[in-house]
């Protein structure tokens, strides 16, 4: 008969399995990204996630896309950088996501 599983072991592999520490970490990075961009950008913004360092960061039209990537994105990864610097984030990419347009109010669309 082999020895009981410790509990620390079979939750760390629960939340491994379902993605739970990913969710929880994606939450923590959109309020991080919040804070640093303000709410004009962050409103228009959704965090995607964090790969290899990257800060992957989903935008809701071409002209805010070509603004972030030419005018912010050098003062957004040095804030980030110097005010979170455990996030250990070395970069931001942003990609254009037209599905996250929100209705026009003045259309009724």
């Amino acid at each position: 008969m082999s020895d009981p599983t410790p509990l620390s072991s079979v939750l760390s592999e629960l939340i491994a399995r379902k993605g739970l520490a990913r969710v929880q970490g994606n939450a923590q990075l959109a309020g991080i990204w919040k804070t640093v961009a303000g709410d004009r950008i962050s409103s228009r913004t959704k965090v995607l996630g964090l790969k290899r360092g990257a800060l992957e960061v989903a935008v809701d039209n071409s002209a805010l896309l070509s603004e972030l990537s030419s005018f912010h994105k050098t003062a957004l990864l040095q804030l980030f950088q110097k005010e979170y610097a455990d996030q250990k984030i070395s970069d931001i990419r942003f990609t254009l996501r037209t599905d996250m347009r929100q209705p026009d109010e003045n259309s009724g669309k």
